[in-house]
């Protein structure tokens, strides 16, 4: 039986803690990714993510990204390998921390944003990253773009990976996801982004934006908490995964 683990990104509020969709789609997601502060997030909203998660047994990843409030860590900065590592160190920290205090424990950690499409193409951003989940626990499982220097860097440090593709985002032909300043980078759509998500779980391969088939491998498909269908989208993936007999697990099969 095929498996996939289903991720979303999560705690990306501020200030007096509003759980918006996040607890509701705990209930259809196996792991989340919880914003570490530097882009969104503060320590209410990491804890109160945390309580949650463990209360509904889904993995839980810290999402460290750049400090960005005001862009919400999407747009480029240029930042050194060491900065990059320090960073990330701090954010992983934070998120892991909280877990171990309230009795659960870090599943896995994936960039965020920016961060993550800049290291997805800099083999030494990819590198920092990599030795920076290292540092902090070699037994976290590394989250990263299918096909990317995310993943094989963090292969080359000795991390377990889980290679990720987008049930909502669209791809160009080098396996890149398309900017989101370009108007068609989002999939709105419930049933074309469930098509898409599919396709990327029995196939292994997407359909670009310029009509090219190309081959992903997919462990992980990420829907984004911030979406405007989310909750939706979340619902009918896994009716669509049950129907064609896919297992929704997360990866390691580890809560």
């Amino acid at each position: 039986m095929l498996t996939i683990d289903l991720n979303c990104d999560m705690g990306e509020s501020f200030g007096p803690w509003k759980m918006g969709n996040d607890a509701a789609l705990m209930d259809h997601v196996t792991s989340i990714n919880i914003a570490c502060g530097f882009h969104a997030g503060d320590p209410t909203t990491i804890r109160k993510s945390v309580t949650t998660a463990l209360g509904k047994g889904v993995a839980i990843g810290a999402h460290p990204g750049y400090p960005d409030l005001q862009g919400f860590g999407r747009r480029n900065m240029s930042m050194s390998p060491d900065e990059i590592y320090d960073m990330v160190v701090y954010q992983i920290s934070a998120v892991k921390g909280v877990c171990e205090a309230a009795g659960g424990h870090l599943h896995h950690v994936k960039p965020h944003g920016a961060l993550y499409n800049q290291a997805a193409k800099n083999e030494a951003m990819a590198a920092a990253i990599a030795k920076a989940v290292l540092a902090v626990d070699r037994s976290l499982i590394f989250y990263g773009g299918s096909g990317t220097l995310l993943i094989s860097e963090a292969e080359s440090a000795g991390l377990q990976t889980a290679s990720e593709v987008f049930a909502d985002r669209t791809y160009q032909a080098d396996g890149s996801l398309t900017a989101r300043s370009q108007p068609n980078a989002l999939i709105a759509d419930t049933q074309t982004a469930v098509k898409q998500a599919l396709q990327l779980v029995k196939d292994d391969e997407v359909t670009t934006a310029s009509g090219e088939t190309i081959r992903l491998t997919a462990e992980t498909i990420c829907i984004h908490g911030d979406g405007d269908h989310a909750l939706e989208f979340a619902v009918e993936l896994r009716k669509a995964f049950a129907d064609n007999k896919i297992e929704v697990s997360p990866v390691g099969n580890s809560g």
